[in-house]
This record gives C-alpha cells, sequence and structure tokens, in this order.
C-alpha cells in the first residue's frame, strides 16, 4: 500500500487528523456560544471532544439516548467468540470529565428557524451550531417481508445491541450442518466492507463448532470493497464453506419470509435457512429527516469542506448519515469527519477563516485471528465535493505471506484501541 500507511493513519486518528492545527481560543462573543451534538457515536462524541478541545469557552452538549454505547466495529469479532459483548461498549465520563454536558435522552424535533432541539424528555435546547450524527435506520419498507417484526426472526444485527446478541445465540442455536444465510444490500449503506468480514467471522465461528455448516452470502450487487482479498482468505481460510451470490447470478433477494427463514431471489429461486440473517437497505437516522437535512436519496448531502449540511445553515451533519462518497460509511470517517467539522465551528465561531479541509479513511477487516486485510483512501474538498487523492491510499497486497496479514491483523486491534479513546477519552 502506498501513501498513507496504516501506522501513519493511526498516528492521524491520535493526533487528530491531518495536520490540522489547533485555532486559537474562541473570542469573548463566541464564549457564550451553544453547539449541539446528537448522537453518540465516533461521530458525535468526537465532534464534542474535538469542539471543546478547540473552543474550550464554547457550551458543547452532546444528546445520546444511550447510558453505554456499543460498536458495530468489531462487532463481527463478538459474534465469532473473539471478543465479549462488553469489550464493544463505551461510557461517557471521560467526555463528561472534559466539560461536555451529556444528555442521556432521544432527539424528538429540531426548529431550524429557532434553532431548538427538543428532547424525548420534553426539554428544549438552544443551539448557535447543531451537529447530527445520528447513524443510520433501516428502510424497512425496501425488502417486501421484512420490518421490524421479521427482524426479531431474521436479524439485522447492523446497529450494535440486542440485534447483535441475538444472532450470537442463534448460531449457538444452529444445528452442524446447517446454513446461515445472509442478504446483503446495494450501496450505499454502513460499512462496505462489513458484510464480508461478517461472513469470515461466522465462518471461524463454525469451523471451530459445527464444521459441517455453510455460510450463503445472496448479494445485490457483483463487487465490493477488497472483494478479490475476501474471496482469496475465504478460500485459503475455509475452503467451500462460504459460497457469495452476486447479482449477476441471482444473488438480489427481493423478498423474505422470516417466519419460514426462507428468501426468493429476483430470478424466483428460494433459499432455506437455519439461521437468517437480513442486512436491508439503508437510510440517515430519523432526526436527519426530522431536521430537513435529507434528500430525496434519503441521506444527508453536505458541503465538503465543512460538513455543513447543504439543505440547511448552521447544521453539520457526520458518519454514516451523510453523502460523503469516496469516502465510505465507516467509524474511521465519521472520527476524522467530526475533527474537521469541529475545527470548521471554531474556526466560524472566532470569526476566523474555515481551515484547509482534508480527509483520510482506513477500514480493517479480519478474516480470521491472526489474518487481516485493510483499505486505506486520503481525500480532499475541491469545490464543495470530496476528492480521492490518487495514488495516497490504497489496498493490502493479494497473496501476501502470513507475517504482512498477521500485521494487518495487529494493526486493526491497535485502530480500534486508538480511535475508541480519541472518541469517548481514555479508558471509556
Amino acid at each position: 500500500m502506498s501513501g498513507v500507511s496504516r501506522r501513519q493513519a493511526l498516528k492521524a486518528v491520535a493526533a487528530g487528523g491531518l495536520g490540522l492545527a489547533m485555532p486559537a481560543i474562541v473570542r469573548a462573543n463566541g464564549g457564550s456560544a451553544k453547539v449541539v451534538v446528537v448522537g453518540g457515536g465516533f461521530g458525535g462524541a468526537a465532534a464534542a471532544r474535538y469542539l471543546k478541545l478547540r473552543a474550550p469557552q464554547v457550551q458543547v452538549t452532546l444528546v445520546e439516548p444511550l447510558q453505554r454505547f456499543y460498536t458495530c466495529p468489531f462487532s463481527n469479532l463478538y459474534l465469532a467468540g473473539l471478543r465479549s459483548w462488553e469489550s464493544l461498549g463505551h461510557g461517557f465520563d471521560g467526555l463528561r470529565g472534559a466539560g461536555i454536558e451529556v444528555i442521556h435522552a432521544r432527539a424528538e424535533a429540531v426548529d431550524a428557524a429557532r434553532r431548538t432541539l427538543t428532547l424525548s424528555t420534553g426539554h428544549t435546547l438552544a443551539w448557535d451550531r447543531l451537529v447530527l450524527s445520528p447513524g443510520v435506520d433501516m428502510r424497512w419498507d425496501a425488502l417486501v417481508g421484512y420490518d421490524e417484526a421479521a427482524a426479531e426472526r431474521a436479524p439485522h444485527a447492523w446497529k450494535a445491541g440486542p440485534q447483535t446478541q441475538l444472532l450470537r445465540r442463534q448460531l449457538e442455536a444452529m444445528p452442524d450442518g446447517g446454513t446461515f444465510v445472509m442478504v446483503i444490500p446495494d450501496n450505499p449503506f454502513r460499512c462496505p466492507p462489513g458484510p464480508y468480514e461478517r461472513a469470515a467471522m461466522v465462518a471461524h465461528y463454525l469451523k471451530q463448532h459445527k464444521p459441517r455448516s455453510k455460510v450463503l452470502l445472496l448479494d445485490a450487487k457483483d463487487n465490493f470493497s477488497k472483494k478479490a482479498l475476501f474471496l482469496q482468505g475465504w478460500k485459503a481460510l475455509y475452503g467451500d464453506m462460504v459460497e457469495w451470490v452476486g447479482l449477476a447470478d441471482d444473488g438480489r433477494v427481493t423478498r423474505v419470509d422470516a417466519a419460514a427463514l426462507e428468501v426468493h431471489t429476483a430470478f424466483g429461486q428460494v433459499h432455506k435457512a437455519d439461521v437468517l440473517n437480513v442486512i436491508p437497505p439503508q437510510k440517515a437516522g430519523w432526526i436527519a429527516e426530522r431536521a430537513g437535512v435529507v434528500d430525496a436519496s434519503g441521506w444527508v448531502p453536505v458541503k465538503a469542506e465543512s460538513f455543513e449540511t447543504a439543505r440547511v445553515a448552521g447544521i453539520h451533519a457526520l458518519g454514516d448519515a451523510t453523502i460523503a462518497a469516496p469516502m465510505p460509511k465507516s467509524a474511521f470517517a465519521a472520527n476524522v469527519q467530526a475533527k474537521m467539522a469541529a475545527a470548521a465551528i471554531a474556526a466560524e465561531l472566532s470569526g476566523r477563516p474555515l481551515p484547509a479541509a482534508a480527509y483520510a479513511n482506513t477500514c480493517y477487516s479480519l478474516l480470521a485471528p491472526g489474518y487481516g486485510i485493510s483499505v486505506a483512501g486520503v481525500y480532499r474538498a475541491e469545490q464543495g465535493r470530496l476528492v480521492e487523492i490518487a495514488g495516497a491510499g490504497g489496498v493490502s497486497p493479494l497473496d501476501a505471506p502470513p507475517a504482512f496479514r498477521a500485521a494487518e491483523a495487529a494493526y486493526g486491534d491497535a485502530w480500534y484501541a486508538a480511535i475508541s479513546a480519541d472518541t469517548w477519552g481514555p479508558g471509556a
């Protein structure tokens, strides 16, 4: 991989971005400014933390309903039995210790004209800048037969929490010789490599405990992130246990029968599962729609220089909810976008020009203990859009020796520890 190395990417996370200088503390006229951040994940928590670092006099409030935030990154390792559930959980005491007010409530409504946010408690917060990092919601109407009730039988597990734990229990109860069927949507969706890492982690679990079983992937597209690396790794590690069926070979699922654990494809095939994992199409978390910042796609268009929304001034959006291609919907991307948005907000409140916008992303995927792969990219803002810098990123090489794959796996572990501390504070 050329350009920004994995080690450099980890250092960028720890340093707070790609070369963004810490601006002067906001002037007195900005000292009373109020910034409200919605969402306590990799985007929102990092935005709150870095804004308070850059502009200590600003009143920063984080709104997050969960007392403890469990991450989608590394939740696939939990399914494989390689991570405990609590190792994915992060608290908010570190943010409180940094001077950030943390309110555990649900954001219910945004009044952009009055610049207020209404909470599930009935309280209303005033804001001078609002940051939305709501993650994703499922498009329950996108697949015939798949709704919230069906997800209790055929979990998506695409939000870390009870769904993830349900899928783990189903794997444990699956008979040896059974079939794990995963339904994968077309782009865009949260974490493009995620389904394929999950396939490997499920296969790892089955190889250890139910070796006669099979993993069948039904995909609504023909190409995906790190495809050649995943195909090579699945074959080397699991033989014929993992089967991927793309769009051209009738991989697109059109109907789900959760009660029967069956799915129907576009060409009329029916696949029966012992465990059915349906990942439906997605959209921005629902508070983004309430705020009026989504477009017809269901996602939030943003200005690349600051991640201020294109539709409503004074509101910034981060992470999975945004239209930020060619950046993927990843935790690393959300964290870096948060730092850039924090720098932009601090500059605006102090009357300074926006800093130059620079972004990076690295996605690590584990295929087995000691076997990791990754992809990285570096981006700049150009006339309101993000542009990938050619030659500055890259992917892990095919046919790499075991030592290289082991190093990639170790980098992935180090990345998770570093970005978690960077987002919620050391020890969170």
